[in-house]
């Protein structure tokens, strides 16, 4: 976490600026909060804590790193990338802030397609799960990383340039605080027929995702696009693919056990990215 990331971050209990001191990072008020040796700190406030160990919990966030780092959600980290080269500010320094950023895969493609064109950017990532933001943070640590949940943002007001949201709560009072006036929300959800494939096994009546265009307070909505695939998995990357996914806690117990039976599972793919600008 370098000085300019940990910059973005607020204090949980009185919205306090964040400084590096030492190994904390401590607000004018005096409240200090430890920085992990993986170079991330907990800003969850206790009264938002709704349970010991809020978050995905390690199997899911393991499951998910496995699945992300094997390359098949690539086309989407590749998207996202662009989208936020081209919403960012064409000159200066970018703040780019992950709400719900998970173990942060998405975010390291982000930060290296800027890299690469020499364009500087600045990141900063939270997550309610302590797993996800431990590996974010040995991922890309040259981002601030904390635990943090979206209806209680760890992030100053008006710090980011690009704020992303990739299958995450839509916390609209919160995005529209930590977003300047200008910014622009990337807000990833799936398109119709993503994991379709993986449905009809699952399912004996297999369902498309809606696909809604809403309106948010605060928000104009300036620019959509879909990006498609179809991908194959073999193996223990469909128990993985399974895992990181909600249909793992709602699924029939049959279902489950028909894809775990499986040893390749061809499916469609697919994210919507709609842009927002706020207002």
């Amino acid at each position: 976490m370098t000085p300019q990331a940990a910059a973005a971050l607020r204090c949980p209990v009185c919205g306090g600026a964040l400084m590096p001191l030492g190994i904390s990072l401590r607000c004018p008020q005096g409240h200090s909060y430890d920085i992990a040796k993986e170079g991330y700190v907990n800003l969850l406030a206790i009264q938002k804590r709704h349970a010991a160990d809020p978050g995905d919990g390690k199997a899911m966030v393991r499951a998910r790193r496995a699945f992300l780092q094997a390359g098949y959600y690539a086309p989407f980290q590749k998207a996202l990338a662009e989208l936020c080269l081209e919403y960012a500010p064409e000159c200066g320094e970018t703040h780019l802030l992950d709400a719900g950023c998970g173990e942060g895969s998405y975010d390291r493609v982000v930060y290296d397609a800027f890299a690469a064109q020499g364009r500087p950017c600045v990141l900063a990532g939270f997550d309610l799960s302590k797993d996800a933001i431990r590996l974010a943070a040995k991922l890309l640590p040259e981002a601030a990383f904390a635990v943090g949940g979206s209806f209680s943002a760890p992030v100053r007001d008006g710090w980011a340039d690009v704020l992303l949201n990739i299958f995450s709560p839509f916390a609209e009072q919160e995005f529209c605080r930590v977003l300047r006036s200008g910014g622009v929300l990337l807000y990833a959800v799936p398109a119709a027929r993503h994991l379709y494939g993986m449905k009809e096994v699952l399912y004996d009546e297999p369902y498309e995702n809606a696909e809604q265009q809403t309106e948010y307070s605060g928000f104009t909505l300036i620019g959509e696009r879909t990006v498609t695939d179809t991908i194959t998995v073999e193996d223990d990357q469909i128990r993985n693919l399974f895992a990181m996914t909600p249909y793992f806690w709602k699924t029939p117990h049959v279902g489950a056990l028909r894809l775990a039976a499986k040893q390749s599972l061809m499916t469609e793919i697919g994210f919507r990215f709609l842009a927002y600008r706020r207002v």
